[in-house]
């Protein structure tokens, strides 16, 4: 069994984190291989004293269930420490919430997509902790989908926002700990980083291969299903599309009124994409995009988690849609996760060149290709701080 950086302090405690006032960023799936929370063990330790905690999107439990619904921080009554909202008023501490605090550990469990802001929160307090001296300790996790391999375009630094704020590609490969160094070595922040790794744990490993519990780490991602099809899927978010929330299996479904799903299916079966059969299954949203509306869909059924590549074929999809559906498909306009002047779609595929080849009908090879010469740039700058030897995809 793969042990994270949480497993492995509760065994034994570094010294630099002895007898310390600790802020913790950290959420749901902060537990230990026995599920226990990771704020319940500093409580109970007797060597840390819990100073603070901060959450981020969605919430220290998850429950805020969509993008941009805001939380607001409180006092925790039994643990006698404030909560601090880092997705609200601020997304980076301030000196005020770092009063007294010593060292910040952070423990969050990532998905392996660019855009999910949980890598972009620990940015803000590397950035905040830096300015005061306080160290920063990253918990390692694995990255659930490392095994899918690296995949997309690299973010250009002209798109950077709150989904997005390094030259990485839209699916990674890389652990938390690993976008901490990454961060603080590329992206030139000032911080005292200290990484407690991981043992057992393979960059070729899917999550169900650790033998890890899995704690959704977000409302819609549920399942391991979920976070595989998230990195191209999460596009959808910038479309007039439903990536289905609002149903059990969000990302994994997609549709929209009036879509076409019989040409649609036809046109991506003929595609032979690798590791993925599309069915046709249609849902009316509880919530979000076409609420209580019949929407026409198809479901993607990952055969094969280590041919499938989610980024390639969601940039399918949205070119079959175009062909099947002529003029349906439409970008949405900003605002979008704080950023009120970028293309929403450009800010979550990397910059504007993606978007410009569905529109001008490119062939998406040629796309791809791309993407394969700038992610050669960044495999090279990633080998000098991947905490973990396994070759690189």
């Amino acid at each position: 069994m793969v042990k994270t950086g949480l497993d492995k302090i509760r065994i034994k405690l570094p010294a630099g984190l002895k007898g310390k006032n600790a802020g913790v960023i950290c959420h749901a799936p902060s537990v230990g291989s026995d599920f226990q929370h990771i704020i319940d063990f500093i409580d109970s330790s007797g060597d840390l004293r819990l100073k603070a905690v901060f959450g981020p999107q969605h919430g220290l439990s998850g429950q805020t269930q969509d993008n941009m619904i805001e939380w607001n921080g409180y006092y925790h009554n039994m643990l006698k420490v404030p909560v601090y909202s880092l997705y609200g008023e601020y997304r980076k501490p301030t000196s005020e919430m770092l009063e007294g605090v010593e060292v910040v550990i952070v423990d969050m469990q990532d998905v392996g997509a660019r855009p999910y802001t949980y890598i972009w929160t620990l940015k803000h307090a590397m950035e905040a902790c830096g300015e005061l001296g306080i160290p920063v300790w990253v918990l390692d996790r694995p990255n659930p989908v490392a095994g899918i391999g690296i995949e997309g375009p690299v973010l250009n630094p002209e798109y950077y926002t709150f989904v997005g704020g390094a030259e990485i590609p839209l699916c990674h490969s890389m652990t938390i700990g690993e976008i901490a160094l990454w961060v603080r070595d590329i992206e030139n922040v000032k911080c005292d980083v200290n990484i407690v790794r991981m043992e057992n744990w393979s960059r070729n490993m899917m999550f169900d291969d650790t033998g890890l519990p899995w704690v959704l780490p977000s409302p819609n991602i549920p399942t391991l299903k979920s976070a595989i099809v998230y990195p191209g899927m999460v596009l959808i978010e910038a479309l007039n599309l439903s990536e289905a929330r609002g149903t059990t299996i969000p990302f994994e479904l997609f549709g929209a009124p009036g879509l076409n799903t019989k040409e649609l299916l036809s046109n991506l079966s003929a595609r032979n994409l690798p590791g993925t059969i599309f069915r046709e299954h249609n849902f009316i949203p509880a919530f979000n995009k076409y609420k209580d509306q019949y929407c026409n869909g198809l479901q993607i059924h990952v055969t094969n988690n280590r041919l499938y590549k989610p980024v390639f074929t969601a940039l399918s999809i949205f070119e079959a849609i175009l062909e099947t559906t002529p003029g349906y498909l439409s970008f949405n306009e900003p605002p979008y996760e704080y950023e009120k002047r970028l293309t929403p779609f450009d800010i979550l595929a990397g910059d504007c060149i993606t978007r410009e080849v569905l529109t001008g009908k490119t062939d998406l090879k040629i796309e791809k290709r791309r993407w394969e010469h700038d992610i050669e740039s960044f495999t090279k700058k990633f080998r000098e701080i991947s905490l973990y030897q396994q070759p690189l995809p």
